[in-house]
């Protein structure tokens, strides 16, 4: 490999090969860094842990469907129950057991904005503070609706 001389004409042309020459040493650096320190990864410290047998802790939440129709009568998984049922199975469920209960609500596309907040005002009172609303994800909202409209 030259690099041109002095006295000839044709060494004022720029040189047209790579020179892969440092790459090469770059990658075989690197190479045996990486053999070098790829076993210090898997050695750790042997510890002799206690072996013990144990069940799993399976927290499930008491879940309340509470559904609220155009009309404003609600039910309680499926049963229709009134206002003051309702708030005595909320204190029930908040208190029971298990400590965590949640609240689904699915309310009619009709239902009065102020139903709504009632029953989610009466069980943040009983101590239910999970509360997710159930929608129907199978039909798109209505363009013009009230949902939509700003």
């Amino acid at each position: 490999m030259s690099f041109g001389s002095f006295g000839e004409p044709d060494g004022t042309r720029p040189m047209a090969e790579i020179n892969t020459t440092p790459l090469v040493d770059v990658m075989l650096v690197l190479l045996v860094i990486f053999i070098i320190t790829a076993p210090l990864f898997q050695q750790a410290v042997p510890i002799d842990l206690p072996r013990v047998d144990s069940t799993k802790l399976v927290d499930k939440p008491l879940v309340l469907q509470v559904a609220i129709d155009a009309a404003g009568q609600l039910f309680l998984d499926s049963a229709a129950v009134g206002r003051d049922d309702l708030v005595s199975r909320f204190n029930a469920a908040a208190h029971a057991g298990s400590g965590v209960a949640e609240m689904h609500l699915r309310a009619d596309r009709d239902t009065r904005y102020e139903r709504l907040t009632e029953v989610m005002a009466l069980a943040q009172k009983a101590g239910i503070h999970k509360i997710a609303f159930v929608t129907d994800a199978s039909r798109p909202a209505e363009p013009g609706s009230a949902a939509l409209s700003r």
